[in-house]
């Protein structure tokens, strides 16, 4: 395999050299992997093969091996694209040899290298972890889907990346607007997706042509990110400039009208300074009737390497999404119906929803000394939304849905600070690898609502109202005016829309945090750590257009009082215990807690606390075949014993009305299993395959009571509870599993010709809403049980020099399911469809 590899390399005449330097601190042996440009390489494997002693490299190249007694030793160094080499050093009164290893190997061939092969992550420093740790050091799963599964998956999206992710589902794809990701029973909100570290937003679907890699945390990571949802955090890792002339040129193009052209260039500007962009524009229609999409995205970068220990890379993006919003098929009756189309479009045919979105980013990386590092990350985002149709398709038994206009337009702007300080100290025989650090965002978001003209009025009380912009017949919207009692077709005028209100939301989160890898020796070890979060939103604004006013949106106590801004302040701790009996395995168990922000008030007309989520986890890691394969496997627990629920009944019996009027009357449970394998099996085979099983369900909830209630001379009683316990909430999936095989031809007439198969199974989920048990106790049953599905893609392609040609066939066994989200927005998956892609790699020698 090494040599095929080594082979390939040479192939294209390119010639360089790597350098291990070992200078002496305390007995044993320290050193630092790097190439001939003097950039560090990570995840080498260095062995002392008298000993059987084996280490990686971290993020900067270095390694150590400590406590070794005065002797020669035989040092084995092995990475990606490399020959193994092995050189003989000497250990005396605590001090090492230098020693020098060179190799036909430079920086930008060993990133030629590894996008060969699905290699392990178990040794390689994670960026998500902020730590500078390597995965199997963390008691924590962790899934890198890497740029080679990018590539041959010719993912756009970022579910399609995902779906390579196990414990991770898609919930609902609502009107196309945003994809909506579930992970451990927890939806992943506006607050757990990053890029680069930094937060990012989801809306508009996350563009793919720039990703390097997707880096998932599993289970919590509020002692790193703060206010994040419980299941997981997703890391976006972007291309970086390169110090080499370069790039790719690509077209892409696919089923339904579908055109993309991609352009990625990078290069030196000086010595000091190197560049990157990349850009491209999508145009597409859809299996869907009436809707398309056009998209234009560029992210330019700037890396200024100051010095040998200090570098800045200034990072931007810009992505303007137009797309027709696209609620899908709805529901009938309340429940699926495969009598509507699969094609069949029911907006109004100029709905239309155009988003912007950008990111900045300057990110400083500066290192002290072979021990000590600083990172310091400043960025903004903004997101602009501008939308206009119809959202909620309901129709009745007889397939009657009435249309109900929606016209909204928002924008975000969030600034996002951090500083992370990590460093390599002992105490006595006992490493520690500390991490210091301090971030902050800020929030700001404007709501705009609208009158539309003929669609809202008031009513007798100045409340707002609306009525139906029209009705359509949801089996064949043709024949509307047959089915309607009006007898009146569909409408197709725009009706006009004033702004009347600008709702103001400001948010500001700070937190500090600290974190210790204890390494008690080399198969014990410890991680610990805590973080203190603040979180302050004030009362939100609201400026009326009409009256040219801004006023402050005010919930008052029961005393009538103003309550001020809602504070919320949460500790976070995490303890994990590690053990590593051989090099290849680690074996994991951990706690950690995340904390997750309520609305509402109490009975008393005070803030909700936040609620205080436990969660447990145990693990392995492995690798096998000197890390041509990778296994791992995780089990969890994550209980939430303070869920808030909306108060039912007030303490002298009567109904509470108010639905921010909540307690902690809750609780939850998700529990579940997931594993993963991975790898380069041979030279040019390439595997990667997942399963997860997740159960989250309400544990406890408000029992059946009743009250009464007086309306005329008629007194009646009224049942009420809370949600039947037990049952799987609604958007969150029972089982996935995915697999993916790519085989490369390395020899012979067919050299260069791949072929690849990928299957994702979503397993059965709920839908509509999750029953009371008032519910239950009448015979009702608002759930609505999604069958699971399976999707088959078939891939294959061919590279010759600088060009390749990768084509793929979807969903070959044209599976029919769908996402959805409540009842309203049902989407059904995409039929058979074929893609492919044109490229061609250029590179300046």
């Amino acid at each position: 395999m090494k040599r095929s590899f080594l082979g390939l390399i040479l192939s294209l005449g390119l010639v360089g050299a790597i350098h291990l330097d070992v200078s002496a601190q305390s007995k044993g042996v320290h050193g630092r992997v790097k190439t001939k440009d003097g950039a560090a390489i990570e995840s080498a494997t260095v062995t002392i093969t008298t000993l059987g002693r084996s280490t990686s490299t971290s993020r900067d190249g270095s390694f150590h091996f400590s406590d070794l007694p005065d002797g020669t030793y035989t040092i084995r160094i092995k990475s990606i694209g490399n020959a193994v080499e092995e050189q003989t050093i000497t250990v005396k009164d605590g001090k090492a040899q230098t020693v020098i290893v060179a190799m036909n190997i430079s920086e930008s061939q060993l990133e030629q290298v590894e996008v060969f092969g699905y290699n392990s992550h178990n040794n390689k420093t994670v960026n998500v972890g902020k730590a500078g740790i390597i995965d199997k050091d963390l008691p924590q799963s962790v899934q890198i889907i890497n740029k080679q599964i990018i590539t041959d998956q010719q993912v756009n999206r970022l579910s399609d990346a995902l779906k390579n992710a196990n414990g991770v589902a898609m919930g609902a794809n609502r009107g196309g607007v945003n994809e909506n990701f579930y992970a451990r029973g927890y939806s992943l909100g506006a607050n757990n997706i990053f890029k680069n570290g930094a937060r990012t937003n989801n809306g508009g679907s996350i563009e793919a042509s720039t990703l390097e890699s997707v880096e998932i945390l599993k289970g919590s990571a509020a002692l790193l990110y703060g206010g994040v949802s419980g299941g997981a955090v997703v890391n976006l890792v972007t291309k970086k400039p390169k110090f080499s002339y370069g790039g790719e040129a690509s077209m892409r193009v696919g089923s339904y009208d579908f055109y993309k052209p991609t352009v990625d260039v990078y290069g030196p500007i000086s010595n000091k300074v190197a560049f990157r962009m990349i850009g491209t524009y999508e145009k597409a229609g859809s299996f869907r009737d009436q809707v398309k999409s056009k998209r234009t995205y560029v992210n330019p970068s700037v890396l200024y390497k100051i010095s040998d220990q200090t570098d800045l890379n200034f990072t931007f993006d810009y992505l303007k999404s137009d797309f027709t919003p696209d609620f899908g098929i709805g529901t009938v009756d309340g429940k699926l119906n495969q009598s509507v189309g699969r094609n069949t479009f029911l907006n109004v045919p100029w709905a239309y929803n155009n988003t912007n979105t950008s990111n900045g980013q300057i990110n400083f990386n500066h290192k002290f000394n072979e021990s000590w590092n600083l990172n310091a990350i400043a960025s903004y985002q903004t997101y602009d939304r501008d939308y206009y149709g119809s959202d909620r398709i309901q129709a009745d038994k007889n397939g009657i849905a009435p249309r109900n206009l929606t016209r909204s337009k928002s924008n975000e702007f969030t600034a996002n600070q951090q500083l992370n300080l990590t460093g390599t100290v002992k105490t006595g025989s006992i490493k520690h690898k500390i991490l210091v650090g301090a971030d902050a965002d800020q929030s700001h978001a404007n709501a705009y609502a609208f009158f539309i003209e003929g669609i809202n009025y008031y009513d007798d009380k100045k409340v707002l109202k609306a009525n139906p912009y029209d009705a359509i017949y949801v089996f064949n919207p043709s024949q509307t005016a047959e089915h309607t009692t009006t007898g009146n077709g569909l409408r197709t005028d725009i009706p006009g829309a004033d702004l009347l209100t600008k709702t103001t939301t400001d948010i500001y989160r700070y937190g500090v945090f600290l974190q210790d890898l204890i390494e008690l020796n080399e198969k014990f070890k410890v991680l610990a750590g805590i973080r203190y979060s603040y979180q302050r939103t004030p009362n939100s604004e609201r400026f009326t257009y009409k009256e040219n006013k801004t006023e402050e949106i005010v919930t008052k106590d029961g005393q009538g009082n103003p309550m001020g801004a809602k504070v919320d302040k949460a500790w976070s701790p995490k303890f994990g215990l590690i053990y590593q009996p051989i090099p290849s395995s680690s074996i994991y168990i951990t706690y950690a807690n995340n904390f997750t922000s309520n609305s509402g008030y109490d009975i008393n007309y005070q803030p909700l606390a936040p609620s205080i989520i436990d969660q447990y986890e145990a693990g392995v890691k492995n690798d096998f075949f000197n890390g041509r394969l990778s296994a791992n496997l995780a089990w969890y627990r994550i209980n939430n014993n303070k869920f808030a629920q909306q108060l039912l009944l007030k303490p002298d019996g009567t109904e509470n009305g108010d639905a921010n009027m909540k307690e902690f009357s809750g609780k939850t449970a998700s529990e579940g299993l997931e594993a993963e394998v991975t790898g380069t099996l041979l030279p040019g085979l390439n595997v990667t395959a997942g399963y997860s099983y997740n159960y989250m369900r309400y544990t406890h909830t408000n029992p059946i009571s009743s009250y009464t209630t007086t309306v005329g001379n008629d007194t009646k009683t009224v049942e009420i509870s809370g949600s039947e316990e037990n049952v799987r909430l609604v958007g969150t999936t029972a089982h996935t599993a995915n697999g993916t095989v790519f085989y490369t031809f390395q020899q012979g007439t067919v050299k260069g010709l791949k072929l690849g198969f990928s299957s994702f199974y979503t397993g059965r989920r709920n839908a509509g809403w999750n029953n009371t048990k008032v519910d239950v106790r009448n015979g009702l049953n608002r759930l609505i049980s999604v069958s699971p599905f399976t999707t088959i893609d078939f891939s294959a392609g061919y590279t010759y020099k600088n060009w390749s040609i990768l084509g793929k066939l979807s969903n070959i066994n044209n599976a029919f399911n769908y996402y959805i989200h409540e009842n309203y927005s049902v989407n059904p998956i995409p039929p058979r469809s074929f893609m492919a892609t044109l490229s061609y790699k250029f590179e300046k020698r």
